[in-house]
């Protein structure tokens, strides 16, 4: 691949173009708000100029509802010799363009499973996609050249290539991307009126629920939008757990013991399905998941904390698996979790203590 047309400059697509102009393709720009597309250029991702001639592979970054219209008028206008997209979901697309007659031998539908609570090309980087699956969708039909160029870009911007049918993509999403969303969402929203008092009382718990409600309600909606049956069939599962949950709970305030052990066996039910689920996320490198431990350590708000606190660990000859950090409302101060595999603690914890930190139990 030696030149691109990325069309639609927004979080994704100036993220692809960083990605590959950074790697030495030539990259057009193209948007329908030129302004955006001249501040993905000034960013470094291309030109906001147009091709002059056809370009090897045209990348389709807008929202879902005008993916097809899009590729439509590229196909038509013969800008390149492969095109693909980047939007969240796979099949209405595909169809939309059957509708219309287009030639989909040199099309193929792809999905970044990337992303960030900010939009736009100021949000953009050119490692958002680095370690993360790339989703490819091929037909019978996929002319050879189209999937291999699909693949280079999947390997200029380090992702992993994942093929899938389009339809068992879009349930897919539905039930780890696009339904978290929402629910994240209903949680914040009980914020909203809440008493202040209450609200001073979030923890790390609420943050971590709440964190992708940040999003671009817009974005969303024309996300959703476009597909909405799969969305629909997991919350109408959810909602049937939240019915059992609420009469589980209620039966918790009965006076008669019997109605409240049914009831605290609903609720350990729901639990331990919520752990079985949670088992089966991928952990580390996409390997399956590990147990590791934490140790939890005050933390001040300071420059240099984070760097003399992860080079301590490495003197202990520790390597730190994940991390996760608690700040303290009103404090200059917080509680920094590291996890590290179980055999790894003591030396850890006694290291930490030599070199001065408050190790919490």
């Amino acid at each position: 691949m030696r030149t691109a047309l990325v069309i639609g400059t927004g979080l994704i697509g100036t993220s692809a173009a960083l990605a590959l102009a950074g790697r030495g393709v030539q990259v057009h720009l193209s948007d329908h708000d030129p302004a955006q597309a001249r501040t993905a250029a000034a960013r470094g991702a291309g030109t906001d100029q147009p091709p002059e001639g056809r370009v090897d592979l045209a990348i389709v970054a807008v929202p879902p509802a005008h993916v097809a219209r899009t590729l439509h008028e590229a196909v038509q206008g013969g800008v390149a010799r492969a095109y693909l997209d980047v939007a969240s979901v796979k099949g209405g697309p595909r169809r939309e363009l059957e509708a219309l007659g287009c030639d989909l031998t040199a099309y193929l539908g792809t999905h970044p499973m990337a992303g960030r609570e900010k939009s736009g090309p100021l949000a953009a980087t050119a490692d958002l996609f680095e370690g993360r699956p790339w989703v490819l969708t091929p037909t019978a039909g996929t002319d050879t050249e189209v999937l291999n160029l699909a693949l280079e870009l999947v390997a200029l911007c380090r992702a992993v290539p994942v093929v899938m049918d389009a339809d068992a993509h879009d349930r897919a999403v539905a039930l780890v991307s696009h339904t978290p969303q929402l629910v994240s969402s209903l949680v914040a929203a009980r914020l909203r009126d809440a008493d202040e008092t209450a609200v001073r009382l979030c923890g790390q718990g609420i943050r971590d629920v709440t964190r992708i409600a940040a999003s671009d309600p817009r974005m969303w909606v024309d996300i959703l939008s476009a597909n909405p049956g799969p969305v629909a069939d997991v919350l109408a599962g959810v909602a049937a757990d939240l019915d059992e949950t609420v009469r589980a709970l209620r039966a918790l305030e009965a006076a008669d013991d019997g109605k409240r052990r049914d009831g605290a066996a609903g609720i350990e039910d729901v639990l331990r399905r919520g752990n079985a689920g949670r088992a089966r996320v991928p952990g580390k490198h996409g390997a399956a998941p590990a147990v590791y431990e934490s140790v939890t350590v005050l933390i001040g708000d300071q420059p240099g904390e984070l760097a003399r606190i992860f080079a301590d660990a490495g003197r202990a000859g520790v390597n730190i698996e994940d991390v996760r950090i608690e700040h303290a409302t009103g404090q200059q101060a917080g509680l920094i979790q590291l996890m590290v595999e179980p055999g790894a603690v003591a030396g850890l914890t006694a290291t930490l203590r030599d070199r001065g930190w408050a190790v919490r139990h």
